[in-house]
């Protein structure tokens, strides 16, 4: 099969990098060669796979060597659970330099450097998804990622922040392949999450691929640094991974998202019972936030 290129956009905090990586352990389960490449400065995408607690990121790498230049292939490569080749790009010390930047240059490295071989079956990539700025959209302004999942629930905010990345796939979907490829459910166990979820789904033009349950085994997995699928194979929850994973590997619905205007969302989180008429004022000034 060709390559297959996804990038995983989410609020921060949604579960997005644990989703990740518990959908790769699947995909590896099932034969398919798998990297991922970790494009959060928190340098946390590749942990439950490593058994590690965090990867040595492309920056760090490259500011010790003194360029990204000096670095090789397996200088900035492990290799985990399921042969999941894992890379993790970093940024800079908080409050210097534009993180996005580490996106840049842990993408550009690994293109020069033959990390996208043709054994690879996908590459998914972990993007922080409050902002889609510039280094942070480079999976998408780039076309390296042909299909966007979006990990969201249904709070709120995870809504706003969904339907803001649908806006940033719009625009670089005019010039290029990428795609809204669905949104994933992560459960909070909000009310009537699920059909909430498929409702904002539906105004998108997308589908919910999956309906993740809110489980603990996924904190019992986290604590020892593994994926579920890892650490108790047998358990439901894995077989939700599972699932998510076989709908990945046969989805065939990709679009050019119809994000909402922000009246809609709040009609739609009113229809739900989400948002009260009260709340209106504080809401547009969360999402002027979540922009």
């Amino acid at each position: 099969m060709a390559l297959r290129q996804a990038a995983i956009y989410g609020k921060g905090g949604i579960g997005k990098s644990t989703t990740t990586q518990n959908l790769v352990a699947a995909l590896a389960e099932m034969g398919k060669k798998v990297m991922i490449v970790g494009c959060d400065p928190k340098a946390d995408s590749t942990r439950l796979i490593l058994h590690s607690k965090a990867q040595t990121t492309v920056m760090h790498l490259a500011a010790e060597a003194g360029s990204v230049e000096d670095l090789e292939l397996e200088d900035v490569m492990a290799v985990g659970y399921g042969n999941v080749k894992c890379v993790e790009s970093g940024g800079p010390e908080p409050g210097v330099g534009c993180a996005g930047r580490g996106v840049i240059t842990a993408i550009n490295f690994l293109e020069e450097e033959g990390a996208y071989d043709e054994d690879l079956d996908f590459v998914f990539y972990d993007v922080l998804g409050d902002v889609v700025c510039g280094g942070f959209a480079m999976p998408i302004r780039e076309n390296k990622a042909q299909e966007i999942y979006i990990v969201c629930s249904g709070e709120m905010m995870a809504m706003f922040a969904a339907n803001n990345i649908a806006k940033g796939i719009v625009k670089y979907a005019t010039s290029g392949s990428v795609r809204l490829a669905g949104l994933i459910c992560n459960s909070r166990n909000t009310d009537r999450e699920d059909e909430l979820i498929e409702a904002l789904a539906a105004r998108l033009g997308t589908q919910m691929i999956h309906f993740v349950p809110r489980d603990n085994v996924v904190q019992h997995a986290e604590i020892r640094r593994m994926t579920v699928i890892e650490y108790d194979p047998k358990a439901k929850q894995a077989d939700e991974y599972r699932a998510l994973a076989r709908k990945i590997v046969e989805n065939k619905m990709f679009i050019v998202p119809t994000p909402l205007e922000m009246d809609d969302l709040e009609e739609l989180l009113m229809e739900f019972g989400i948002l009260e008429e009260e709340d209106e004022s504080i809401v547009g000034k969360k999402a002027g936030e979540v922009a």
